[in-house]
């Protein structure tokens, strides 16, 4: 993706999580320069991958396949496996009308995944084999808004403003806007996305960006070379 391209994607974002009330946390807003000045200020925001991240799974095709995410606040894998401690994350994302984000599973994340306004949010669901993979004949149950719901493979989940699905490890999902663009909130347990995005097809995680201007503000995938 060009940079010029990624600083247009945060504007339109910033502009719309706005709109609905929502304010990103300061330190969103630095630029290249003052996040380098403040970086040991901001050692757990840096370790913990906060910040802007936008993506289009390495396809080339933002409109098509790609999601625009912040990660608001991020946990500790060593506070999840001893089971007490900072064992949640919160993101926002936007998912742009027919955007799709492909299919995909966890293997340690739990997830609700939250409309938080807009347009209708689409969640095709399947269920997992006996070894965790993809099983296009597989069903399953997740719980909508605490109530529980069985689903059939393949089935589209369709949630409006202020519903919400709570998706478990091995529960493979992908999702896209109907109708318009949609604000997203996620709340799960610690969040690591290098290694806990499984996805059913063999594409990367992270967009390679084409340095065509400067950055506005760095993203998750900038820190390691920006800032070390």
């Amino acid at each position: 993706m060009k940079r010029s391209r990624i600083n247009a994607i945060m504007a339109e974002a910033d502009a719309m999580i706005r709109s609905y009330g929502f304010v990103l946390p300061p330190w969103a807003y630095w630029t290249p320069d003052e996040f380098k000045a403040r970086a040991e200020q901001a050692q757990a925001v840096i370790s913990a991958r906060n910040g802007w991240d936008i993506t289009d799974y390495g396809a080339g095709r933002y409109d098509e396949m790609g999601l625009f995410l912040f990660t608001l606040r991020n946990g500790r894998l060593a506070d999840l496996q001893r089971g007490g401690g900072m064992c949640y994350a919160e993101k926002l994302l936007i998912s742009k009308q027919d955007q799709l984000s492909p299919m995909h599973t966890h293997v340690i994340k739990a997830e609700d995944i939250i409309n938080r306004g807009g347009a209708t949010l689409v969640v095709a669901l399947y269920g997992s084999d006996t070894d965790g993979n993809f099983d296009e004949t597989a069903g399953g149950t997740v719980w909508c808004d605490g109530l529980r719901r069985d689903f059939a493979p393949g089935e589209k989940l369709k949630l409006a403003p202020g519903e919400s699905v709570t998706l478990m490890p091995g529960d493979w999902h992908a999702f896209w806007g109907e109708g318009g663009d949609v604000l997203i909130g996620e709340v799960s347990t610690v969040n690591d996305d290098e290694t806990d995005n499984i996805f059913r097809e063999p594409i990367g995680r992270f967009a390679q960006v084409d340095e065509d201007e400067a950055p506005t503000h760095l993203l998750v995938s900038d820190y390691a070379k920006w800032l070390s």
